[in-house]
């Protein structure tokens, strides 16, 4: 595996680690600042909302800065977003500090994600992708449980202390391991919201914000599930969190494997293994084991889909914009939002904790007719379509330019 592809996932990693951490301190922070558990909350929320909102327009902002600059230039934001959250005396600067380590985040995806793909030929640029996204997937397994453990034990403050000097380090590997790529054409705002006025590009927005819904939808409330419905006691419940973690972390590799060989058929299959995982874990939810089994499931057919919707959106803008993966993400995480706050809704009106595996079941579904119908206008799946082949063809010699460097 390629060092510049490796220092670009520690820097995922970090954020990963940075963005999820906060889940287990909500009751540290809350005391800590004399604020309720749901303004607490409200810190998961709005980093979401900073990198839905935020991540495009910094990327749209940027799209004249040389890709290097602008992807060091959005690590040292986000380890400055965290190095004002372990200073915050109040709750408002921390609430800043988040805002601006997410917009640093999100600019760093969008173009982190495009550069990962010229460091490599045309060929395997869902895998680097995958490579890069492994960073975040990863932080769920053991990133954000130590930084919670460590939070826990020593302060939260010296997590928000030990993830800005993580990213200090990730920014070091940046700056030293990877390449400086071709200078960015000069493009107008309008020539780069022309992208958007393609089929293709809306059909990944669309199936990544689903495949985040339907997993995050069931996800969100998996605690209840497993202690109320499975009758799991609560030790058990960090286990099966890690078994999860390992199941996304499995799907997106393997997803970037087949997506640089048919994205539309990897989409196809991602999707209806995520309807049959998450239906299995709504009827499984009373036995312990096999409801761990399908919930691990879920996290591998949902992550697979991620490699295969950012190939495609920057494969559609020619491997040069970081604004087509920015969107990418901003839909991912919109889609990880919208399941959660719609899942939240199905217990609230009664219908019981495997309601949000049923809703998530339901969103899969809807998004594998997404894919269906892509492949039905198509006509054919993968890489083998014109605008693909196109992409193929001029994004080769700046990334045979770049892997030289």
């Amino acid at each position: 595996m390629s060092l510049r592809l490796l220092v670009l996932a520690l820097a995922a990693f970090v954020m990963g680690t940075a963005e999820f951490v906060i889940t287990g301190l909500l009751p540290e922070v809350a005391a800590g600042l004399g604020v309720s558990i749901p303004a607490a909350g409200a810190l998961i929320s709005g980093y979401a909302l900073a990198i839905v909102v935020g991540g495009p327009a910094v990327v749209l902002a940027g799209s004249r800065v040389p890709r290097k600059a602008l992807l060091t230039g959005a690590v040292a934001l986000f380890a400055l977003g965290n190095l004002i959250c372990a200073l915050a005396p109040v709750y408002g600067m921390l609430m800043a500090g988040r805002v601006l380590a997410a917009l640093g985040q999100a600019a760093f995806l969008g173009v982190g994600a495009v550069v990962a793909a010229n460091l490599v030929p045309p060929q395997r640029r869902a895998q680097a992708i995958a490579v890069v996204f492994t960073g975040i997937t990863v932080a769920n397994v053991i990133g954000s449980p130590l930084g919670t453990l460590v939070g826990q034990h020593l302060g939260w403050r010296t997590t928000f202390w030990l993830i800005a000097a993580a990213a200090v380090v990730a920014l070091a590997g940046i700056a030293a391991a990877v390449p400086r790529q071709p200078a960015p054409e000069a493009t107008s705002v309008r020539g780069e919201l022309a992208l958007f006025t393609r089929g293709r590009v809306w059909f990944a927005v669309a199936v990544g914000m689903l495949a985040m819904g339907a997993v995050f939808a069931a996800f969100s409330y998996i605690a209840p599930l497993l202690t109320e419905v499975s009758g799991l006691p609560s030790t058990a419940i960090t286990p099966v969190l890690v078994l999860f973690g390992l199941g996304m972390v499995a799907g997106n590799l393997l997803g970037g494997r087949f997506a640089d060989r048919d994205r539309l058929r990897t989409l196809l299959v991602a999707m209806g293994m995520l309807v049959v995982a998450l239906a299995a874990l709504a009827l499984l939810a009373p036995y312990p084991l096999p409801a761990a089994v399908a919930l691990a499931a879920v996290g591998a057919a949902g992550f697979a889909a991620v490699p295969a919707v950012l190939s495609e959106l920057i494969g559609q803008a020619r491997g040069r914009s970081p604004l087509s993966a920015a969107v990418g993400g901003s839909a991912t995480n919109l889609g990880m939002a919208l399941g959660a706050a719609l899942g939240g809704l199905t217990i609230s009106a009664g219908l019981g904790y495997t309601a949000p595996a049923w809703l998530g079941a339901g969103a899969a579904l809807l998004g594998l007719a997404v894919v269906l119908t892509a492949a039905a206008v198509s006509g054919r799946g993968g890489p083998a379509d014109p605008d693909d082949r196109k992409a193929r063809d001029e994004g080769a010699p700046e990334a045979e330019r770049v892997t030289a460097a």
